[in-house]
């Protein structure tokens, strides 16, 4: 009512019709909030991702290392080695889900005996590029990105695989690869209700969203975004942010709202943690950090 009250004003007082942008969209970050960091010493942080009562565990690629930073704010060594995880995301059950870099391979870990399960080690019968990124939708089923990084650490020939692929892994196991246009896949995250998968083109600078079917396949694929990503996360008004330059979040039109910086050359990756999943963790280069929200992390379905 106030909008068509003051254009009627503005058609009244000009005599035309004047064009009234819309309102700047209120910033997630909680009023005053500023960019603490937690810890550091680290060689490069990576893959933050929450269990279900909010403690963050990330990954120290460098250092084979998956730390935990806890709700009670002490950090932790969970597993080392960790076949070099990258990319984190725990499921329905409480497992831990992992990007092992070193043998280009996907794994599953039981958070409570540390025993690992791989899921996926190669596709066609040739080695995976390196998985980068992982989510986990509702019913179980797995995305993950699989760009191709040459490590120092690897002991393997050139890149078999033909592309920089998008790869769905059923709750059966079966692995299917469902995108294998873009240049570099790199940051991956779903909506909470199973319906929609962003996936960050850091190669092509952009971000295309994307509907999820039932049987893992993807369609609609539109550019959500003109700016890639390393890592990414969604929060319950379904803001999606991105990680490269601090952190940079937008609304689920594709509108930016908000820039986070962060006091580190590159930032890889963010997640929304603590006991009211309310605080963004970030992680970057050496360091992790965190900001108080005003909105809470996305809940799973």
């Amino acid at each position: 009512m106030i909008r068509t009250l003051l254009t009627l004003l503005l058609i009244a007082a000009t005599g035309r019709l004047v064009a009234i942008d819309d309102p700047p969209a209120a910033s997630p970050v909680a009023p005053g909030a500023k960019v603490e960091k937690l810890a550091d010493g680290f060689a490069f942080t990576e893959g933050p991702a929450p269990d279900a009562d909010g403690n963050v565990y990330f990954t120290d690629q460098p250092n084979d290392s998956i730390l935990k930073w806890g709700t009670d704010g002490k950090l932790s060594t969970f597993m080392k080695p960790c076949g070099r995880s990258n990319g984190l995301c725990f499921d329905k059950e409480g497992r831990l889900w992992a990007c092992a870099d070193e043998n280009n391979e996907l794994w599953r870990i039981d958070v409570k005996t540390k025993e690992k399960t791989v899921v996926v080690k190669d596709y066609g019968g040739k080695l995976l590029n390196g998985p980068n990124d992982v989510w986990v939708r509702p019913d179980g089923g797995a995305y993950f990105t699989d760009p191709y990084y040459k490590r120092p650490y690897w002991k393997r020939g050139p890149q078999e695989q033909d592309i920089q692929g998008v790869y769905y892994v059923a709750p059966d196991g079966k692995l299917t690869r469902v995108e294998g246009g873009l240049k570099q896949p790199n940051g991956i995250i779903g909506t909470p209700d199973g319906k929609t998968l962003y996936v960050a083109d850091i190669g092509g600078n952009k971000t295309y969203a994307y509907d999820i079917q039932a049987d893992g396949s993807l369609k609609d694929r539109r550019q959500f975004c003109g700016l890639g990503s390393d890592g990414m996360t969604i929060d319950e008004a379904g803001n999606i942010y991105l990680t490269g330059r601090g952190v940079t979040v937008f609304d689920k039109s594709g509108k930016q709202v908000a820039h986070i910086p962060v006091p580190e050359l590159w930032t890889a990756n963010v997640c929304f943690g603590g006991k009211d999943m309310k605080t963004l963790f970030i992680t970057a280069s050496k360091g992790l950090y965190a900001i108080a929200m005003q909105v809470k992390g996305a809940a799973r379905q």
